[in-house]
């Protein structure tokens, strides 16, 4: 180890689809069938890749996304995510120096861009090349994304998709040209593409034990055809910062422990793996539940709604009627609600037409629109989350979109400025904040404190 952190390979790509998630997850797996411990790390907001990591590595996946927790997090929430373990494997996101679009565009890696983290890491990037149409000219490829950015250092590809036996010999012989070693070779399988929908891949959650079986096959597939030796020879970091502790986060808990009623389940399967952390360390006591089936527990104090797919499980979370007339109620009694995207969806009063709590007078549909990106949002007005004027950054992700049918006596929960022009989202009101904005809670720790203390405060004067 270098610095006491744990050693890590970044696995990059060219571009999006060059089958980086099949790679990282096979090494994973591999990695840890061999009998190392892996702690498994995705760069940028995306909830469902960590998914597959975790079932590959048998211990949750979590996320490193400058963006959204600033730079100066990155290390200490490496440093906490790799704890014991004996390698780190981090995929990154779309192609190695793609990030949040500026303008002007920065000179060096773009923030949020997997070359950031690499640089912020002190690791090395394995660089993961779909050969199909490649021949010769991979030299001139690899070339340029090693002499691109002197700040990442491209320490071995790994050749996926390759034709043929006559293939491979070409390739390799570009790579040496280039003086980049080729850590793998991975043949074309299409058996192994993991099933897909219209913001990615299934979660591995909702997949069962197909996802398991998708991680074996591709745990096999890598550990066959990538030289692991070489990859762990390879690895390195340069971590010096202590790692992130999430009761300094927070500082003193909350005293009483108040019941926080976390949504779960195959409708409810984007967050961080940190927000529990957070949530715990500031005294909470946390109970996961699925919507679709469960009540919430005895003593309820607040209740979060995270992302995920409600659209796609809409007529299962309308048939658990007893607990959407639980939480209508709860609402109006001003227990504290944090609800993003999926839990504001939760909350409207109907989803492509099947009914929901009915806390917020809006119906929500699925449509082809993507609405898609970061966004550097202010608080317009003071919630159980938040202080007014207070500033984080998210992340907007999904295909539906909402109708207003009655939304007074609720005000705008975010401001921001998309496309030149002044933009009012999402709903805060008594103790419910619902957007369809993610944040990542490591970025404002002190909003997970606020939130349990209103939890106790609930508590105290339901009591």
């Amino acid at each position: 180890m270098t610095g006491g952190s744990v050693p890590a390979v970044v696995i990059a790509a060219p571009a999006s689809g060059s089958g980086k998630t099949t790679v990282a997850t096979g090494l994973i797996g591999a990695l840890r069938a061999a009998g190392d411990r892996v702690a498994p790390f995705k760069v940028g907001p995306d909830y469902i890749d960590p998914g597959y990591h975790g079932l590959a590595a048998g211990r949750v996946g979590r996320n490193l996304d400058p963006v959204l927790v600033g730079a100066d997090r990155i290390g200490p929430l490496f440093r906490h995510g790799s704890a014991g373990c004996d390698i780190a494997v981090v995929e990154g996101v779309m192609g190695l120096f793609d990030g949040k679009i500026a303008d002007p565009a920065p000179e060096g890696a773009a923030e949020g861009s997997t070359a950031q983290v690499a640089g912020l890491l002190g690791a090395p990037v394995v660089l993961v090349v779909d050969a199909r149409g490649h021949s010769q000219s991979l030299a001139a490829v690899l070339h340029g994304f090693a002499t691109f950015d002197s700040g990442v250092r491209i320490g071995g590809v790994i050749l996926n998709r390759v034709g043929s036996a006559r293939h491979e010999q070409v390739l390799r012989q570009a790579c040496d040209r280039v003086g980049v070693p080729v850590l793998g070779v991975v043949p074309r399988l299409a058996e192994l593409a993991v099933p897909s929908r219209h913001l990615g891949l299934i979660t591995a959650v909702e997949h069962g034990g197909a996802a398991t079986a998708a991680v074996d096959s591709m745990t096999e597939l890598i550990a066959t055809h990538v030289d692991l030796g070489a990859v762990r020879s390879l690895a390195r970091s340069a971590v010096t910062a202590p790692a992130w502790d999430p009761s300094a986060e927070v500082g003193e808990p909350v005293p009483g422990g108040p019941v926080v009623a976390v949504a779960g389940g195959a409708a409810f399967t984007f967050g961080y793996a940190e927000h529990r952390e957070l949530l715990e360390a500031a005294g909470a006591r946390v109970h996961v539940f699925d919507p679709a089936v469960d009540q919430l527990p005895e003593g309820v104090a607040a209740l979060v709604l995270p992302g995920g797919f409600p659209e796609e499980h809409a007529a299962d979370l309308a048939a658990n009627t007893p607990l959407l007339t639980t939480v209508r109620e709860l609402a109006r009694r001003g227990m504290p609600i944090h609800a993003e995207c999926a839990g504001l969806l939760y909350l409207s009063r109907r989803l492509d037409g099947h009914p929901m709590a009915g806390v917020i007078g809006v119906d929500a549909s699925f449509g082809s629109a993507l609405t898609l990106g970061y966004r550097e949002a202010v608080a317009l007005g003071e919630s159980v989350l938040f202080e007014p004027g207070q500033r984080v950054v998210g992340h907007e992700f999904h295909r539906t979109s909402l109708a207003a049918t009655a939304v007074d006596g609720w005000s705008p929960a975010w401001g921001w400025r998309a496309a030149g022009a002044s933009a009012r989202e999402g709903f805060a009101g008594g103790g419910v904040h619902a957007s369809y904005l993610h944040t990542h809670p490591a970025g404002s720790p002190s909003s997970v404190r606020r939130f349990v203390g209103a939890a106790r405060e609930f508590e105290v004067h339901s009591g």
